[in-house]
């Protein structure tokens, strides 16, 4: 059997992994063993996992693979921060990027080839889109980054201790791989990340954001930038389909009913575009109501970009208007931008299908 055709375990939760062998007349503890295997073990070679039976690790070998993306540039920050291109097929690359910060280890994965929603100061929005990620392309990022940081084994101590769906693409726009490769994120056989410590950052598909609770209960966050629809539908197309009312209401709907917890609102800082006192007024106002936190990110350049960062001055004038008002507010540091890694910044390779380079594109999957 070629391996093309073959199942690629990373894709497979427990239960889909559970389906798995029981259609190969297997008992469902062997998608326990080979999950272990898999992620706690770093192997990819069913020969090596001892405690499955010769016949068995056979016929493995004849119907799946443990196949994870190529990396095709690796490149350190003199922050720490690391960046991988990887590459998934033919012409098509995402990036992921592992930021450490003492005992945490952030790693920010991708979950689309491009981004089809044109947010005006992104890069990733440049690129056009190519398809959706697979689960198994999303949880082989995650596998990748902890083969090339170290698995230490037996010791329950990781390098990558939280997650972000905050690389190349709208995670509510890939909906149902996205949850499966939460699920495996999760999951104590695997990587065994807290709830808490899985992030997933949408640009405000509301329908996506109701459907999560019927699902998860991860971490939210709302890349809002704007406090007002008439700018946010400048900087952030899919406001025109889903305003920020809407949003906000969807928020509090997944902040009451699922994590009852705070939303965290992203919110990057362009100078003379959306960082003036008034617009912190603003922003005070539509969250009064709503359980949040607010992360104030300096925009980090690109080229071509037709916006600058906020002065550090306009930054804390703007970050005490919400803090004075009760929003706990905090000023994200910028990470990795000598490698183009920081928030923003992600390329890799798009083979664009959309035949456009800013036109807005929104494609539902699901909801």
């Amino acid at each position: 059997m070629a391996e093309t055709t073959k199942t690629n375990l990373l894709g497979l939760d427990r239960k889909g992994m559970e389906a798995f062998f029981a259609e190969l007349g297997e008992k469902p503890f062997r998608a326990s063993q080979v999950m272990k295997w898999i992620y706690h073990y770093g192997l990819s070679d069913f020969e090596a996992m001892t405690n499955l039976g010769k016949e068995l690790r056979a016929r493995l070998a004849e119907v799946a693979v443990v196949r994870l993306p190529e990396v095709v540039v690796d490149q350190p920050s003199r922050d720490g921060t690391r960046k991988w291109m990887v590459r998934l097929d033919g012409d098509n690359s995402v990036e992921m990027v592992f930021i450490p910060d003492g005992e945490r280890g952030t790693l920010c994965v991708s979950s689309q080839v491009g981004c089809t929603l044109a947010c005006s100061f992104c890069s990733t929005a440049r690129q056009g889109f190519n398809r959706n990620l697979s689960a198994a392309e999303i949880v082989g990022q995650v596998a990748l980054a902890s083969r090339l940081l170290g698995i230490p084994e037996n010791k329950g101590e990781r390098a990558i201790t939280n997650v972000v769906l905050m690389g190349m693409g709208e995670p509510l726009l890939n909906f149902d791989n996205v949850m499966t490769a939460i699920e495996v994120m999760q999951d104590d056989f695997a990587f065994g990340i807290s709830k808490r410590r899985v992030t997933l950052s949408t640009a405000g598909v509301v329908p996506g954001i109701d459907a999560m609770r019927d699902v998860t209960d991860v971490s939210l966050a709302v890349s809002l930038h704007a406090p007002n629809d008439a700018l946010r539908d400048v900087l952030v197309p899919i406001n025109r389909k889903y305003p920020i009312k809407e949003l906000m209401e969807a928020c509090k709907r997944y902040a009451n009913e699922a994590t009852r917890r705070r939303i965290t609102i992203e919110y990057v800082m362009l100078s003379g575009v959306n960082d003036s006192v008034e617009h912190a007024r603003e922003l005070v106002k539509i969250l009064r109501h709503i359980p949040a936190k607010v992360n104030l990110i300096p925009f980090n350049p690109f080229p071509g970009a037709p916006y600058q960062c906020s002065s550090p001055a306009a930054l804390e004038r703007f970050r005490a208007v919400l803090n004075d008002s009760g929003i706990v507010t905090v000023t994200r540091k910028t990470r990795g931008d000598d490698i183009a890694a920081a928030c923003g910044q992600l390329v890799g390779q798009v083979q664009d299908r959309t035949q456009r380079s800013a036109r807005f594109l929104i494609k539902e999957e699901r909801m």
